[in-house]
């Protein structure tokens, strides 16, 4: 039987199971479960240093859980033990892709190539098939005129869309959002919360680690409150984020929606 996502709306696009990691002797994650339906989008929330960004670098291959299992519905799978390799992670990559907090552009690419240079040295597709869709993809968020621009002659907000359409150019099944605001100035949020919004309306399977609680509300299917490596609460918006049963997540909502 397919497992089914914890909504139980169908099948389960990604299912992470027991996902531990540490770093020395601080363990970061304490045994993680996580499922995401197709065109589903999950929020998670919590403190700085719970955890949240270590899950999704484990999702996407970036980092070797030391235990658990990552399991996409028509694969790859890896199971995670002391002797995996960071080749045997990176397959996840076939399947997902991450948006940087703080972009992670390449500063000596132009826009086009920051976007085609995935496509074309890891997918190993065509260049005239990469420029074609990247050109498409750097218009349809409003960039059009900057392909020939390198990221330094870029806002946040300009380099955060690149960095949205860099992993929208590799087709993944599954978009992973590390605090993709956090880094710009306030009246440049906006712009990248509108193209997070559409790709949500399109129906992307995103998972989305932000601090916008009132985002989160509009666009997830799904909130999970971390704190200290393990999950505390998860559930619908309307009920994690307006009326939580958590003490602990009461505690953080009040704080970030009540700053001073």
């Amino acid at each position: 039987m397919s497992p089914t996502d914890s909504a139980g709306q169908g099948p389960a696009l990604l299912t992470a199971s027991n996902l531990q990691k540490s770093f020395g002797d601080h363990q970061v994650l304490k045994s993680i479960d996580l499922q995401i339906g197709k065109g589903q989008v999950l929020a998670l929330i919590g403190p700085s240093g719970s955890g949240k960004t270590t899950v999704l670098r484990c999702l996407n291959g970036l980092e070797i859980p030391d235990g658990g299992s990552v399991c996409f519905d028509t694969g790859p799978s890896v199971e995670f033990t002391a002797g995996t390799t960071q080749k045997q992670a990176q397959v996840l990559r076939t399947r997902s892709a991450m948006v940087f907090q703080n972009y992670n552009l390449f500063p000596h690419m132009t826009v086009l190539e920051n976007v085609i240079e995935g496509p074309i040295q890891v997918q190993r597709r065509k260049r005239s098939e990469a420029v074609a869709e990247a050109t498409a993809l750097l218009a349809r968020v409003g960039l059009e005129q900057k392909h020939d621009q390198y990221p330094h002659q870029l806002s946040g907000g300009q380099q955060q869309r690149v960095g949205i359409v860099r992993a929208l150019a590799l087709k993944p099944s599954l978009l992973l959002f590390d605090e993709p605001t956090s880094a710009l100035d306030p009246e440049l949020v906006g712009d990248v919360l509108k193209v997070i919004k559409e790709l949500a309306d399109e129906g992307w399977t995103m998972m989305l680690v932000t601090h916008e609680l009132a985002f989160a509300r509009e666009v997830a299917d799904e909130v999970v409150f971390m704190d200290e490596g393990v999950v505390i609460e998860r559930g619908h918006p309307e009920v994690v984020l307006r009326n939580p049963q958590n003490e602990r997540t009461k505690q953080f909502v009040h704080r970030l929606l009540n700053p001073f």
